[in-house]
């Protein structure tokens, strides 16, 4: 009888395992789904500052008018005293002179960019737009800290890495560059456009860069410019946006002002936010200037945008950049999710190759570096670099109202570039 009532209770077990096996990841699920909101809920907590006043965008951004002193820069503990600096002490010599562009006629007439919130309404005086961050924002990312970063490895190496680079981690980049010198900032002018992007977690992005140090360890980094991102920000418009690193993308810098770091001052530019607007194959182009350097009596690396200083990265950010940049870089990026070697249709800059020129190749002009003598100049051995040239390609000029340029870009995957 006891062994007929043990085989007869392991029958009973054996019917309940399944069920006691759902209740237990069920709540195990429960519990991970749980502590998910909770992370979320506080990341979002950080981000989402008080405002004063907020503007609901017509591309669907929420614009928050924080204060000026209660931005997420404040949160570094570096931080906490710091007086901001609402201007440079000194802006680089030479500087105002050219901000134009061109038409399909070749005739020259002042740039009409602006961002889409504009047409709701502005921000008050001692505030700063911030686009707000919405949960959704959030959960696209890989993981809550993973929000808002780059991937390790996305910076083009053009001499130490050569076309190792798009077998390695799928990006790929079309630019001009310098080395070897010692830079104190970067300008140039870019014309906007917006790239097709083929899958959500691909992107499309027009910038300069600011760098020194070991690319794979202890890279520090300063970016500016456009991009198209849908993994980012939800949609396919094009944004202004920033970035800085001080470890090669390892756990320092994010985009915009998505961590702390980057003290902005302005309160008509919005990092992150759409912008218009954008240039038409064989039609009319626009474009906008941007301009990195590090002030000589302060030390901070400023940007400015237009003729607006936007705002500034503290010199105590970085290591290498405490002291000057070793490389510049001007150009476009894409990343390629594509497996086995097959190449995205993701298009970079217009989607068309330089070869055919204005109006329809993306470009930077009036490329400048500034010097030790905080001088905005010429760059001197301004190199072409591009992992492959049959998906998008580069072309370098020199002469005439636009100096220093070049002609970017391309469709990515096409008959030449499987």
């Amino acid at each position: 009888m006891a062994a007929c009532g043990g085989v007869s209770r392991s029958r009973r077990f054996l019917g309940l395992l399944p069920f006691l096996i759902w209740a237990v990841v069920g709540v195990s699920s429960g519990a991970s789904a749980s502590r998910q909101r909770s992370e979320v809920w506080r990341h979002l907590k950080r981000l989402n500052k008080r405002a004063v006043k907020s503007i609901q965008s017509p591309d669907g951004d929420i614009i928050d008018c924080v204060h000026v002193s209660h931005q997420p820069a404040f949160d570094h503990p570096f931080l906490k005293n710091h007086t901001i600096q609402m201007m440079p002490a000194f802006h680089p010599e030479g500087l105002y002179d050219q901000n134009k562009v061109r038409t399909n006629s070749g005739q020259k007439k002042n740039s009409a960019i602006t961002q889409m919130w504009h047409l709701k309404g502005r921000c008050p005086k001692n505030t700063i737009p911030i686009r707000r961050t919405k949960r959704k924002d959030i959960l696209r990312a890989s993981a809550v800290k993973k929000y808002g970063r780059k991937k390790h490895g996305s910076i083009p190496k053009p001499i130490s890495a050569g076309l190792d680079m798009f077998s390695e981690n799928g990006h790929q980049h079309a630019i001009g560059y310098v080395e070897g010198g010692r830079y104190y900032g970067a300008k140039a002018t870019m014309n906007v456009w917006n790239p097709r992007i083929q899958q959500l977690n691909e992107f499309s992005l027009s910038q300069l860069w600011v760098l020194r140090g070991a690319f794979d360890v202890d890279l520090n980094s300063i970016e500016a410019g456009w991009q198209v991102s849908p993994d980012l920000y939800g949609d396919n418009n094009t944004r202004l946006f920033t970035y800085w690193t001080s470890d090669a993308y390892q756990a320092t810098g994010c985009y915009n002002l998505l961590c702390s770091g980057f003290i902005q001052v302005n309160n008509r530019i919005a990092m992150g936010a759409s912008i218009s607007p954008i240039s038409s194959y064989s039609g009319s182009q626009f474009d906008i200037t941007i301009l990195v350097w590090k002030d000589p009596k302060e030390g901070n690396w400023w940007m400015q945008f237009g003729d607006a200083y936007v705002g500034y990265w503290p010199s105590f950010l970085f290591s290498f950049l405490g002291d000057s940049a070793y490389m510049i870089q001007w150009g476009g990026e894409v990343v390629n999710s594509e497996p086995d070697g097959q190449h995205t249709s993701t298009e970079m800059g217009s989607g068309h190759f330089p070869q055919e020129g204005f109006s329809k190749a993306s470009y930077f002009r009036n490329i400048h570096i500034v010097d030790e003598s905080n001088r905005l100049g010429a760059p001197e051995g301004l190199q072409p670099f591009t992992e492959q040239s049959n998906c998008y390609n580069v072309q370098i000029g020199d002469g005439g109202d636009w100096g220093n340029y070049f002609y970017y870009g391309g469709p990515g995957r096409n008959e030449n570039c499987p």
